[in-house]
């Protein structure tokens, strides 16, 4: 997470220019005879009831372009629902794991399929880290740690959403102060944007009133062949990281960045992932160390389906990448997309980050946002066929 401060001005020209530039539209118009602005309340109209979360209206809103592509979010966890692309024929599927319902995305066990993660994304050691000499508790919601920013995160309330246009999405989220034991009260803002080639853009700020860790990404599960095969293990990754983080039995690093060469962790070049999973204890579900510039948008990923022909480029500004195999998908979920049985490494993450338990790790980049900072990342996933 690169603290860039950005002066409040740039950021309401980049809103303004969201708002009115949303597939090549003007400005909002009202209607001359109720002064209602129309686009608003089109874009409304357009959203689809999807239950009740905490006694608020769930809502499902549907990004296009005008390539036919489209992108299906909720309000509730800022999750995406559908990635809906072409294959190599033209055939039109979903690419990410998803649910025929709210109650599969609020089940027991719900393993986040494609929602916004915060306020700190992966694990801290032992649910606890200190800042500024005072000790902070979390909750311990996995083995003793804290994963996902701890039992009700991010992906569990329902965000304020604003559609602008068919293309762009706005969701803001404030988290209270000692919400999860974090210090402060820490105002998110996710944009998500489905751009005329394709692209699915994130785009992520936040700021607090007192110091706090931050760390925010989304955790889609992606199977480029839209369900035909169960499972991600043909499908080619190839990852722009020498380096990874190790990992104790409990899945927190150990400090170390060790090299990839010649270790099964090795995606410098594209390689399927079931290739050498076997020989990983578990599964993949480690930080890889990217090969970039600190806080500069570079193409960081691909994935490749060779049967569908469907191909992902993920670009990001982040300094780490969490790669996920769906180790602990077991096909017990309930309310599944079509039934389908989602067994292990039937999807799998990229999810775009700052390092696990980065606050217990001084060598970590740093993770601490401050007052009159502006905590900016941004993530991309291009989709197109080969």
């Amino acid at each position: 997470m690169e603290m860039n401060l950005r002066g409040l001005s740039a950021l309401m020209i980049s809103g303004a220019a969201l708002l009115g530039a949303c597939n090549g539209t003007n400005a909002p118009k009202e209607d001359s005879k109720t002064g209602t602005d129309t686009a608003a309340v089109a874009a409304t109209a357009a959203a689809q009831n999807y239950g009740q979360a905490d006694g608020q209206e769930v809502l499902q809103y549907t990004l296009r372009n005008a390539a036919g592509m489209e992108v299906k979010i909720l309000n509730y966890g800022g999750i995406v629902t559908d990635i809906i692309t072409p294959d190599k024929q033209g055939q039109k599927a979903n690419v990410v794991l998803s649910y025929d319902a709210l109650s599969g995305y609020q089940q027991k066990g719900q393993p986040y399929f494609g929602a916004l993660i915060g306020r700190y994304a992966n694990r801290i050691a032992n649910a606890k880290f200190k800042l500024d000499g005072k000790d902070y508790t979390l909750a311990a919601n996995d083995h003793g740690n804290t994963l996902h920013g701890g039992i009700k995160g991010f992906d569990k309330v329902v965000w304020t959403a604003a559609q602008a246009g068919d293309s762009s999405l706005q969701l803001e989220y404030t988290s209270k102060d000692g919400e999860e034991g974090y210090p402060g009260t820490m105002k998110a803002t996710v944009v998500y944007t489905l751009t005329p080639d394709n692209a699915l853009k994130i785009q992520y700020t936040a700021t607090t009133d007192k110091a706090t860790p931050v760390n925010l990404t989304n955790h889609s599960y992606f199977n480029l062949s839209g369900g035909k095969d169960s499972t991600i293990l043909d499908q080619e990754l190839e990852l722009k990281a020498s380096r990874y983080t190790p990992v104790n039995d409990k899945l927190i690093p150990t400090g170390q960045l060790a090299p990839v060469k010649g270790t099964m962790m090795d995606f410098t070049t594209p390689k399927k992932v079931g290739k050498d999973i076997a020989a990983v204890k578990g599964g993949y579900d480690h930080n890889f160390v990217l090969d970039k510039a600190a806080g500069s948008l570079e193409t960081v990923a691909t994935l490749y389906d060779p049967a569908s022909g469907r191909y992902m480029e993920m670009s990001t500004t982040e300094p780490g990448v969490q790669f996920y195999s769906g180790n602990f998908l077991d096909g017990t979920l309930a309310n599944t997309r079509g039934g389908q049985k989602y067994g292990q490494h039937a999807g799998l993450c990229l999810e775009a980050q700052h390092f696990p338990n980065s606050p217990n790790q001084s060598d970590f980049p740093g993770v601490i946002l401050k007052p009159g900072e502006t905590y900016q990342q941004t993530t991309v996933y291009k989709f197109s066929t080969k």
